[in-house]
């Protein structure tokens, strides 16, 4: 969340940043809420002080033997009036820090303004495969080879899930560990398997809630959310912490399976595995000093985009404009890769950095050794990267005319094998 001190003295530079998201948050009245709160703590402070001062009153009063009873009425009168006070001020409180938690963060300086459509590509790697045959797509490719069953995955669960099978399951698993083998021995993260059940305070932390609840999968009886990415459990594992200043930065990464509702996907293409509602994604996220954070975003970048140049998969890179980056990002990345039997472009990952808005919601902070002060630190995360359209782009960039699959080489010695055939 933003600083509400920020906020109080920059409204204008918040109020710029909802108009560039396109976001339609009333921030006078926001702010009308903070100075009728804020009035409220003043009174309430003003007749503490004036309480102190008819006790200090009255120990004199009793110390000279005199009778009390005129300020021990004047101290029940103003008890009573700190005590309605008190209770408008929890109520505008409450209003005040469920409000401050839908301002999204401040979009940095150096992203496209707009809608979508500003998105800039910032690099294109790879050239796309010339086929001297018409490429199909994943769905009729996995059909064929028997690796993925969409028919019986929605038996048993519903539409938008997936149900992998044999070579097809070997090559999910294959691709999980190359991922996290290069990150953790080539990349310097640290691996974590986190729960993939989060409660509340760890979904509001990161930025999930109250904002998107809608498109979470909630446990009702017991109040948990199945992750929607493993940025959340990650994140939340320095939760009201204050880490030591020489640890950092601190890298992990973690694999989890994925569980979003795609509440708004109306409309969208939702075939085969394009959008499906569970799916497995390795993470990677970064806690980081402010003053390295866009170094730190870079880096991250880049250890994505090493997973797809050693899959030799085309890909390129865009800058999110304004309109288009996530309620906690301050700027992102997104990596898109070419799928040729679909033709089209799709994004595997998603790199941001979030500067201290989710530091502050979690209260996750370092103390400065020079200052001594406690600072929040700045946090970044990125897929590293999501399945399943990876398996799109693999399955439909290696197929052969007879319709079987090539390995990419670098998952020989995981896979055991170097195609899949029917």
């Amino acid at each position: 969340m933003l600083d509400a001190k920020f906020i109080r003295e920059n409204p204008e530079i918040v109020r710029q940043a909802l108009k560039d998201r396109n976001d339609k948050f009333d921030l006078d009245a926001f702010l009308s809420l903070d100075e009728e709160r804020r009035k409220i703590m003043r009174q309430i402070e003003e007749l503490h002080a004036e309480q102190n001062k008819i006790d200090n009153a009255m120990k004199l009063i009793i110390k000279s033997k005199q009778n009390p009873a005129a300020k021990i009425e004047e101290a029940k009168e103003i008890k009573k009036q700190i005590t309605a006070l008190d209770e408008s001020f929890s109520k505008l409180d409450a209003q005040f820090k469920e409000q401050l938690l839908r301002i999204p963060n401040i979009p940095h300086s150096s992203i496209p303004k707009g809608h979508p459509q500003n998105n800039k590509i910032v690099k294109e790697w790879g050239e796309r495969r010339k086929f001297d045959f018409k490429p199909l797509d994943h769905i009729v490719l996995s059909d064929n080879l028997d690796i993925i069953d969409f028919k019986r995955a929605a038996k048993i669960s519903g539409s938008n899930f997936v149900l992998f099978k044999g070579i097809g399951a070997k090559l999910e698993r294959a691709l999980i560990n190359f991922m996290l083998d290069l990150h953790t021995q080539k990349h310097g993260y640290k691996e974590i398997f986190p729960p993939m059940l989060v409660n509340r305070d760890s979904m509001r932390s990161t930025g999930q809630l109250p904002k998107l609840e809608e498109d979470m999968y909630r446990l009702k009886d017991d109040d948990f959310f199945l992750i929607p990415t493993a940025e959340v459990p990650v994140t939340n594992i320095h939760r009201d912490e204050v880490l030591e200043e020489s640890k950092l930065p601190i890298y992990y990464t973690a694999y989890t399976a994925c569980f979003r509702r795609e509440a708004g996907s109306y409309g969208k293409d939702t075939k085969g595995l394009m959008r499906v509602h569970q799916f497995d994604k390795v993470e990677l996220v970064k806690f980081v000093k402010p003053e390295t954070s866009y170094d730190e975003l870079e880096k991250l970048l880049a250890n994505a985009c090493a997973i797809l140049e050693l899959l030799k998969i085309p890909y390129r890179i865009l800058m999110l404009a304004t309109g288009d980056i996530s309620f906690a990002a301050a700027k992102c990345y997104d990596i898109e890769i070419y799928a040729p039997g679909i033709d089209k472009w799709l994004e595997v990952s998603s790199c941001s950095n979030f500067e201290d808005f989710q530091a502050r919601r979690g209260n996750i902070r370092y103390k400065d050794k020079e200052t001594g002060k406690l600072k929040f630190v700045h946090t970044l995360n990125g897929s590293g990267v999501a399945l399943a359209r990876l398996v799109v782009a693999i399955l439909e960039n290696y197929q052969e005319s007879d319709e079987s699959i090539m390995i990419p080489e670098v998952l020989h010695s995981y896979m055991g094998v170097d195609s899949i055939k029917a």
